[in-house]
């Protein structure tokens, strides 16, 4: 099959928001597909890592390079399901009440710190995230589009948290984990700070705005008319079925999940300049879909059985369609 062609393409200026990133965030090339796969996927991600690895300024940059709009919010224990979603406000010169918007009316809402707040007001991003809206008080408001939720949370510390639960981390499409760099990478990075670089201004440090809302939208088309053959698909769908016989997974991945492995194994083809999805597509995106959908026996983790080491058994047992 051929390449896609096309007279302005969206691809291409995609592909642009790599070296803008990069201006600011050095060695997470990775993690900057992942986040435009989400947004061609109408996805949202999980970003996990340790402080101090660029993660809000990985989305900082990506909403300029985007000339999207963004909003952050610090989740903690005493946040309220309106401080993130609006509320209805009594006005007294008019004797009535109006809707104030939250931060979730946005294109780009970095949740940071999501497993600090109080499954409540995790949950009141449910709704916002699934269907794109915000009910308050029987009304329902739609949200900008695109809009994507990156929530982050750190990997080492427990204490005071509140673990997602099993039915919002499966409404995440893709979870990435943010690595600390290499050692080039975070020379580079200290140089670029004893140089002067201010992380609180990216147009000082040159990142520009190179790919625009409409570009993801024309992106999202072409997505949608890349082929997946049948034996691709039922080969997704085994993969699927076979972490929920996995003798060390308590909760295997859902039909959800095998949908979700699906469209971004579309977006990931696509990004690569073809017009069809190849199993070689799939196992790309298996960890990032499917880790953060699968739940540990217990006696598997205190056996030092890992999710990642299940997938990859999984995948080595699934045979490859030709």
């Amino acid at each position: 099959m051929n390449d896609m062609t096309m007279d302005h393409d969206p691809r291409a200026a995609l592909g642009e928001l790599r070296t803008e990133i990069g201006k600011a965030v050095v060695g997470q090339d990775q993690a900057v597909t992942g986040l435009a796969i989400a947004l061609l996927c109408h996805g949202h991600v999980l970003m996990e890592g340790v402080p101090g690895v660029a993660k809000t300024l990985l989305v900082r940059a990506l909403s300029h390079a985007l000339g999207a709009r963004f909003t952050r919010v610090q989740f903690t224990p005493d946040l309220m399901p309106g401080d993130v979603t609006g509320s209805l406000i009594y006005d007294a010169r008019t004797a009535a009440f109006s809707f104030r918007e939250g931060p979730v009316f946005t294109n780009i809402l970095l949740a940071d710190e999501i497993n600090r707040t109080p499954p409540k007001t995790q949950a009141a991003l449910l709704e916002a995230m699934e269907d794109r809206q915000v009910t308050i008080d029987g009304l329902s408001r739609a949200l900008p589009d695109p809009f994507l939720v990156i929530a982050t949370q750190n990997p080492v510390e427990y204490e005071g948290t509140y673990p997602l639960p099993e039915a919002q981390l499966d409404r995440f499409l893709l979870k990435i984990t943010v690595p600390i760099p290499d050692r080039d990478a975070e020379t580079a990075i200290v140089r670029r700070h004893a140089d002067g670089f201010n992380p609180r201004d990216l147009a000082a440090a040159g990142v520009s705005t190179v790919a625009s809302l409409a570009d993801i939208a024309a992106g999202r088309e072409q997505v949608a008319r890349v082929e997946i053959s049948d034996d691709v698909v039922a080969y997704i769908v085994d993969i699927c079925r076979a972490t929920r016989a996995a003798p060390s997974v308590a909760l295997g991945a859902s039909p959800r999940a095998a949908a979700a492995l699906m469209a971004t194994s579309r977006a990931w083809a696509w990004m690569r300049g073809r017009d069809f999805v190849s199993p070689d597509d799939v196992k790309a995106l298996v960890g990032w879909v499917l880790s953060h959908r699968i739940q540990m026996r217990p006696e598997a983790e205190l056996e030092g059985v890992t999710t990642q080491s299940v997938l990859a058994s999984v995948v080595a047992s699934v045979p490859v369609p030709r």
